[in-house]
């Protein structure tokens, strides 16, 4: 006959445990949310928004960022608009975005973007969005699940802006189409006026 041992309290092992028997399981939906976990989107991976079979340029152009920083070992990748001063410019960048598996459906997802001016802000604004679309699987697309409007970024201190993704009718695996779109209005004429974005991630509440 087996005699089931109670142990009430705290319990401390200083050897090693072995289990001969099996170990119970859990439901997801029983694991405690941990929330705001990132998950870091490379920035290698941004597309033309319009050709999205083409990787971004080297060097911005038209409408379209640029990805820089290629001398390895010297400078991390981040996405730039190049120098419009006396100029401006809107220019873009995609990207899939998959939800993780350890997503808490339904729950908070936030996209933080990484961002700032270099050499000199812009003498009327710079701003950053984010558009974000789900796919339904078969080439086609909802509305824009973005509920954050676009933000300023015209300083030389880079921070983390935050765009708020609604979660309403998410779960895990699904993927999300997401446009950055960098706007800057200059009309000086003096020393470069550049907008970057430096990283890019996903915040997620989770389980497991």
């Amino acid at each position: 006959m087996t005699v089931v041992q109670r142990i009430t309290g705290d319990c401390r092992i200083t050897g090693n445990l072995q289990v001969d028997g099996s170990l119970p399981t859990y439901e997801r939906t029983n694991l405690q949310q941990d929330t705001n976990q990132p998950f870091v989107i490379p920035l290698i991976n941004a597309r033309v928004h319009d050709a999205p079979q083409t990787n971004l340029p080297g060097t911005a152009a038209d409408d379209d960022l640029g990805l820089a920083g290629a001398a390895f070992g010297t400078n991390s990748l981040y996405l730039t608009t190049g120098d419009v001063k006396a100029a401006g410019c809107t220019r873009y960048a995609r990207f899939q975005i998959p939800i993780p598996m350890e997503y808490d459906a339904g729950e908070t997802l936030t996209l933080r973007c990484h961002a700032g001016m270099q050499t000199t802000v812009a003498d009327t604004s710079a701003t950053l969005d984010v558009e974000a679309y789900k796919s339904d699987e078969e080439g086609g697309i909802g509305s824009d699940i973005c509920a954050t409007a676009a933000q300023s970024i015209n300083s030389l201190t880079d921070a983390d802006y935050d765009f708020a993704i609604t979660p309403t009718g998410l779960s895990p695996g699904d993927m999300l189409d997401v446009r950055l779109t960098v706007t800057v209005a200059d009309s000086a004429t003096g020393t470069a006026v550049i907008a970057n974005v430096g990283a890019l991630q996903l915040l997620a509440d989770v389980k497991g």
